[in-house]
């Protein structure tokens, strides 16, 4: 019953954010505790079905407390069985089916947002509250970001990812097309490398941090997967990809962490179970590319695909067996690659409004809203960046929805990362940042806000400050 336990320290993990919202380090200490705990108490024989209920009443008690909805039934979530529904998003001032067909190069001035009868996407005015939590100012003194902090140049060919910790505001992960991985720390000065994990035969491609933080799960153009243990720098587990092909993405299930979902090149969508490193039966779905990103929404209900043809595929998530259900087909940008997914269930009381966020290499950045439990999407606004060729990635910034105002960050192969408020549909970009010498691809925030890493093709990896005047923490 580990994954209970699991599932659990995925509960409060998620309410982490609400705890103590003056102390940020109090709530890295919790949450760790409570790590420690419950997997001393996993190692312990309990009654399953109090383990369940613990669970369940858990759960309730955080969301009454908080006030955020969350899925009371924690251990695990009913299926449905949905038929995949074709369906291709309006990208155009007009609204013909022929036009939609377009590439957006062909026409990109055309290729904008029918938001004149949107709600709002971020706090009302009246939410004093949510400002107070993140300070006030401006958005553009907010992400005033000029500083740098430090820069890293460990690895010898392009950084093409960058991750903080889960509410950690000191270690940084980088994974590198030279096949390493590596873990910084930041805080204290000076920053250092701490360590490095060597093994992947060729590049690797993605990698995404445990909740709690002690593992690390890679993957790499080798065909292989790996799992990492942070402190010891050491591989625990190789996962062979069930076709033998590259894989481009993988990450892990939010709410049990023995499950990850990897997407390889001949375009599978995979559930393994790490832990035993088997594939699970019915977790296997086919997108009609190469599937070059994932995301799950926070309750891991919800998975979203992404391949290099264009198409995004929503597909129903079972906990309980890790069975994948495909349930809508979204075409974004025929022959257009999707490189990067980023999901948000926005936290604010005014403004709960679920997103995903996509880069797409027709030089846009895509905020699409979830309409509704299957996945459907609403394209709300589109943002130009120089992409073509490379994979970028962008972020959401981890206190938007606290403030008057939302910015997304993002790479671009101009060599610039770009700030836009995601509120204004004109003059959208609030901060554009130049130091990197080629193109600009991944961005990362830790979870206060107070550093932004980025990387690129070149190999470097940049920590930038933020102007203590705009400082929000």
């Amino acid at each position: 019953m580990t994954a209970v336990w699991q599932q659990v320290l995925a509960v409060d993990a998620r309410y982490n954010a609400h705890r103590a919202p003056m102390c940020p380090q109090f709530r890295t200490l919790y949450i760790r505790r409570r790590s420690q705990l419950l997997r001393d108490n996993a190692k312990t024989e309990h009654d399953p079905l109090l383990r369940k209920q613990y669970l369940q009443i858990r759960a309730r008690l955080l969301a009454e407390r908080y006030g955020v909805l969350c899925n009371p039934d924690g251990s695990s979530i009913k299926s449905r069985t949905a038929s995949l529904r074709g369906s291709r998003v309006n990208l155009e001032s007009d609204s013909e089916e022929a036009r939609n067909r377009r590439r957006w190069s062909s026409s990109p001035q055309k290729l904008i947002a029918d938001t004149k009868h949107d709600e709002g996407v971020t706090p009302t005015s009246e939410a004093e509250a949510s400002r107070a939590m993140a300070g006030g100012g401006t958005i553009e003194e907010n992400y005033a970001f000029a500083g740098v902090y430090h820069i890293f140049d460990q690895h010898t060919d392009a950084v093409t990812a960058v991750r903080f910790a889960n509410d950690d505001k000191s270690r940084l992960a980088c994974c590198s097309t030279d096949g390493a991985l590596s873990v910084c720390q930041l805080v204290p000065p000076p920053s250092t490398v701490i360590c490095e994990g060597r093994g992947h035969q060729q590049g690797v491609t993605g990698f995404q941090w445990s909740i709690s933080n002690d593992l690390i799960v890679s993957c790499s153009l080798d065909a292989t997967v790996r799992l990492w243990h942070v402190a010891s720098a050491t591989c625990l587990r190789i996962v062979e990809d069930s076709a033998g092909a590259q894989i481009h993405s993988v990450t892990f299930q939010p709410v049990n962490n023995n499950m990850i979902v990897t997407g390889n090149s001949r375009g599978l969508v995979q559930v393994l179970n790490i832990s035993t490193g088997k594939y699970a039966k019915g977790g296997s779905s086919k997108a009609t590319g190469k599937v070059m990103a994932l995301e799950f929404e926070p309750t891991g209900r919800l998975l979203w695909s992404g391949d290099d043809k264009g198409t995004i595929f929503s597909y129903i998530f079972d906990m309980a067996t890790g069975k994948l259900t495909k349930s809508k087909r979204i075409v974004a940008c025929e022959g257009a690659t999707i490189s990067c997914i980023c999901a948000r269930s926005w936290i604010s009381r005014e403004a709960r409004d679920p997103s995903l966020l996509v880069n797409i290499s027709a030089n846009s950045l895509c905020l699409f809203r979830v309409m509704d439990k299957s996945g459907t999407l609403k394209l709300r606004r589109r943002m130009s960046v120089r992409h073509r060729s490379y994979n970028i990635h962008s972020s959401f910034c981890p206190l938007m929805s606290f403030r008057q105002g939302a910015c997304v960050v993002t790479g671009s192969e101009d060599m610039c990362v770009y700030f836009f408020n995601i509120e204004k549909e004109s003059k959208a970009c609030v901060n554009k940042l130049q130091g990197h010498s080629a193109p600009v691809l991944d961005v990362c925030f830790n979870y206060d806000e107070s550093l932004l890493a980025s990387s690129d093709a070149s190999g470097l990896v940049i920590i930038w400050r933020r102007e203590e005047k705009g400082s929000a923490l």
